[in-house]
C-alpha cells in the first residue's frame, strides 16, 4: 500500500506524510519529476559510474545518463522505475540490500532528496554503500542543514482518509555526518551547500 500511494503522489494525488507525533505534511512526490535548485553542483559531482539509490522518478538518473556518465537507478517502486526508464535512463526495481550489479565497482552512489534516510538505520544504509563502491570511491548525500536534530521517526502515508503502514524514516544532520561516516568505513567527509540544501561527500 505505500508504494501504491507513493505512486498516486507522483501522479499528482493528494497525499500527506504523517509522523508518530502528529504532524502532517503533503508528500508532494510530483516535484522530483523536475530539477530541483542546486542539483546542477550535485551532477557535477558525479564523475565516474553513478548508482543513484532510491532514483524516484529518476530525474537525477536521466540527468546523469544525458551528460554521458554510466548510471543506474535503484527504486523499490514500479511507477518509478518505468518512468525513469521513459526517460531514456537505465533503472532496475530493486532494494538497495538485494544483489545489484556493479557490487564493489560504483565510483559515486547518491543518496538524495533525504535518501540516507532509508530504512531508517543510515549506519547500516552508508555500511552497505561501502560494499558497493570501489576502493577511492564515494558517496554524495543530501543532508538536514546544521542545526538540525538527527533521528529516526515513524511515519506513514495518508490519502483519502487511508493510511498505510508505519514506517522507520531517519534524518542526518549535516553537523552529525563526520562521525557517522568514519564509523561507516569513509574517514573522510566533506560538506557543502548549495540553493539552500546540504550535502556531504564521504569518501
Amino acid at each position: 500500500m505505500i508504494g501504491a500511494f507513493y505512486e498516486d503522489a507522483l501522479m499528482g494525488g493528494d497525499v500527506d506524510v504523517e509522523y508518530s507525533d502528529g504532524r502532517v505534511r503533503p508528500l508532494a512526490a510530483e516535484r522530483w519529476l523536475r530539477p530541483i535548485e542546486g542539483d546542477g553542483e550535485l551532477l557535477a559531482r558525479c564523475g565516474g559510474p553513478t548508482l543513484d539509490v532510491g532514483s524516484g522518478p529518476g530525474r537525477l538518473t536521466a540527468a546523469l545518463a544525458r551528460m554521458g556518465v554510466p548510471v543506474l537507478g535503484i527504486d523499490i517502486t514500479p511507477l518509478a522505475v518505468t518512468l525513469t526508464r521513459r526517460s531514456g535512463a537505465p533503472a532496475l526495481r530493486r532494494s538497495v540490500f538485494e544483489r545489484l550489479p556493479g557490487t564493489g565497482r560504483w565510483a559515486v552512489a547518491l543518496l538524495a532528496d533525504g535518501n540516507i534516510g532509508i530504512g531508517g538505520d543510515p549506519g547500516t544504509l552508508l555500511r552497505r554503500l561501502r560494499e558497493l563502491v570501489r576502493p577511492g570511491g564515494a558517496v554524495i548525500a543530501e543532508l538536514a542543514p546544521p542545526g538540525s536534530p538527527s533521528g529516526v521517526e515513524r511515519v506513514r502515508l495518508r490519502r483519502d482518509g487511508q493510511a498505510a503502514d508505519w514506517f522507520p524514516w531517519a534524518t542526518v544532520s549535516a553537523d552529525d555526518v563526520g562521525p557517522l561516516a568514519r564509523s561507516c568505513g569513509f574517514p573522510s567527509s566533506g560538506l557543502w551547500s548549495e540553493a539552500g540544501r546540504w550535502f556531504a561527500t564521504l569518501t
